[in-house]
Parts: structure tokens; sequence; C-alpha cells
């Protein structure tokens, strides 16, 4: 069985990404963060395959994506 979750060759596009987070998701961490919400564990900048979300709980099964203008540049996957 393939490995789809957070696989080593992402591992430093995750780091900058969670170095670099845009205004609008350190936000919405500052509410996710320490289970404040139901209890449940989210994780930041979590890989799925080739992409990475922005936010992930397992126990939920739910992934997060916070749009903004990283998303509407050249060459993003």
């Amino acid at each position: 069985m393939t490995k789809l979750y957070n696989q080593t060759s992402e591992k430093q596009k995750r780091q900058t990404l969670r170095n670099n987070m845009p205004p609008s998701e350190k936000i919405v961490w500052a509410k996710l963060r320490n289970q404040q919400i139901e209890s449940c564990k989210f994780r930041r900048q979590y890989s799925i395959d080739r992409f990475v979300v922005d936010f992930y709980s397992s126990e939920l099964r739910l992934a997060i994506e916070i749009d903004g203008d990283s998303h509407y540049q050249d060459g993003v996957r």
C-alpha cells in the first residue's frame, strides 16, 4: 500500500508553508490549535498525496483549506 499522508518528500514544502502562514490562516489556527474545538486535534499544513491542506483532523477525517492569493498564482499545484 502506498503511503499517502505526510510523505517525507513533501516535508520541506510543509515546513515552508507553516513558517509563512497568511493572516487568515493564523486566525483560524489560533482557534483550532490545542484541541479548542470539541477536543479534536488538528494539524496544520498536512500533506495528502501531492497536496498540502491547511488544516486536518484525522479523528474527524476533516480537511480545511483556506483559499487565498496563493491559489491563483501560476505554477501552483
